[in-house]
C-alpha cells in the first residue's frame, strides 16, 4: 500500500510497499525530525528567535532613598527608591535592554478622589524619570499614563456618583501626558481605556512640542482576573471600589479588539499594545495580522506570578516555561513584550542560554 500525501506534498514520491525496508522499519521520505536530530540544525531552521531587543522591563517606584521592597504577591520583584531605579536603569542599558516602563507606588496619603498627584510636575514618576535619563540617557522610558496609582478609589478614571466620567478623565490625561513628556519621557502609554484619549494626546503632545514623543496605547486592554498583584505593587488593590468592566474589555470579546485597535491608530498612535499576553495571544495574532503595526504585548503580574510560584513549588523549570512562555509571544506576533522576566531572560540570552 503506498503512502499518500496530502497538498502541498502530493508531488512527492511515496514509497510502495514492495520497496520497505525490513519488519519493524517505517521507511519515509520525509522524516521532520531530521531537522530536530542536532543544536546546530535545529538553530538554522528556527522560526521565530527571541532577542533583548524585544524586551520592555516594568519597574514599580517607592519613595524613599536605597530602598527595595519586595512585592510579595510578585517573587523577585521590588518597588524601588529612584537611586535604585536609576542602577537597574544602567543594568539593563548593560543588557541591551531598550526600554524601561515605570509605575508609581504612591503613599495613601497623596491620593485623593480625583488623583491630582499624577499632574504634580514633581510626582514620582517625573522625578524618576529625570534621574534615569541624567545618568542613563541612551535608555528609553516609557510612562503610563491613567489615574489608578493616584486616585484613592483606585479608578483609572475620574468617578462621579458610582460613574468613570470619560471626557473629563480624557483631560486630565492629557495634562498627565504633558508633564510625563516635560520630563523626558519617550513614550506615553494610556492604560485607561478611555473613548478617544489616543488622539486628544495626540493632539496635546504636537501643540506642546512634543510631536517626537511616541505612543504605544494599550489598544486592547481586557478587564482581566491577571491584574492583582500588579495591583498590590502599586497599591490600588486596597482601594479599587467595584470594578473596571465598564471600561476595561469583556474578555469574550475578540472583534471588539480589532475596533479598538482601528480607533487608536487612526488617532496616532505609533505603536499598540495587547493586555493581558498569554490568556490572549489569538487577540495579539488578529491584531498584528490585520494591521501590520508595531504591536506589543504585556506579560501581566499575575502570569508571571503563576509561572514563579509554580516554579517555587518545584512543578515545573522556572527558566525554560519563562523562555518558552517568551517565545509564544514572537510565535503570535508581538514586536516586544513588557514582561518582569525581562532582566533575567536578558542575563541568559547573554550567556547564549535561551
Amino acid at each position: 500500500m503506498a503512502i499518500k500525501f496530502g497538498r502541498p506534498l502530493e508531488r512527492l514520491r511515496s514509497v510502495p510497499a514492495e520497496a520497505e525496508a525490513p519488519a519493524g522499519r517505517l521507511d519515509l521520505a520525509i522524516r521532520p525530525r531530521r531537522n530536530r536530530r542536532a543544536e546546530w540544525s535545529r538553530r538554522m531552521v528556527r522560526e521565530h528567535a527571541l532577542t533583548t531587543d524585544d524586551l520592555i522591563w516594568p519597574l514599580f517606584l517607592v519613595d524613599g532613598v536605597n530602598v527595595r521592597a519586595p512585592v510579595t504577591s510578585m517573587p523577585d520583584v521590588e518597588r524601588l527608591s529612584i537611586d535604585q531605579a536609576v542602577r537597574a536603569a544602567d543594568r539593563a542599558a548593560k543588557l541591551a535592554i531598550p526600554c524601561l516602563a515605570l509605575f508609581p507606588y504612591t503613599d495613601p496619603s497623596k491620593r485623593d478622589d480625583d488623583g491630582s498627584e499624577a499632574l504634580n510636575a514633581d510626582n514620582l514618576v517625573c522625578r524618576a524619570v529625570r534621574a534615569i535619563k541624567k545618568e542613563v540617557p541612551d535608555i528609553g522610558v516609557l510612562c503610563d499614563v491613567a489615574l489608578d496609582p493616584y486616585t484613592s478609589h483606585g479608578h483609572d478614571g475620574l468617578l462621579r456618583d458610582g460613574v468613570i466620567l470619560n471626557d473629563e478623565t480624557v483631560a486630565v490625561l492629557v495634562r498627565q501626558a504633558l508633564i510625563q513628556a516635560e520630563a523626558g519621557c519617550d513614550i506615553i502609554a494610556p492604560s485607561d481605556m478611555m473613548d478617544g484619549r489616543v488622539g486628544a494626546i495626540r493632539n496635546g503632545l504636537d501643540g506642546k512640542g512634543f510631536g517626537d514623543v511616541q505612543i504605544m496605547a494599550y489598544a486592547a486592554k481586557y478587564a482581566s482576573a491577571f491584574y492583582g498583584p500588579f495591583r498590590d505593587a502599586v497599591g490600588s488593590n486596597a482601594a479599587l471600589t467595584g470594578d473596571k468592566r465598564t471600561y476595561q474589555m469583556d474578555p469574550a470579546n475578540a472583534d471588539e479588539a480589532l475596533r479598538e485597535v482601528e480607533l487608536d491608530i487612526a488617532e496616532g498612535a505609533d505603536m499598540v499594545m495587547v493586555k493581558p499576553g498569554l490568556p490572549y495571544l489569538d487577540i495579539l495574532a488578529r491584531v498584528k495580522d490585520t494591521f501590520g503595526m508595531p504591536t506589543f504585548a504585556y506579560q501581566v503580574s499575575g502570569e508571571y506570578a503563576m509561572i514563579m510560584a509554580a516554579a517555587g513549588n518545584g512543578w515545573l523549570d522556572g527558566d525554560k516555561a519563562m523562555t518558552e512562555s517568551l517565545i509564544a509571544f514572537k510565535r503570535a506576533g508581538a514586536d516586544g513584550v513588557l514582561t518582569y522576566f525581562a532582566a533575567r531572560i536578558a542575563e541568559k540570552l547573554k550567556k547564549g542560554g535561551a
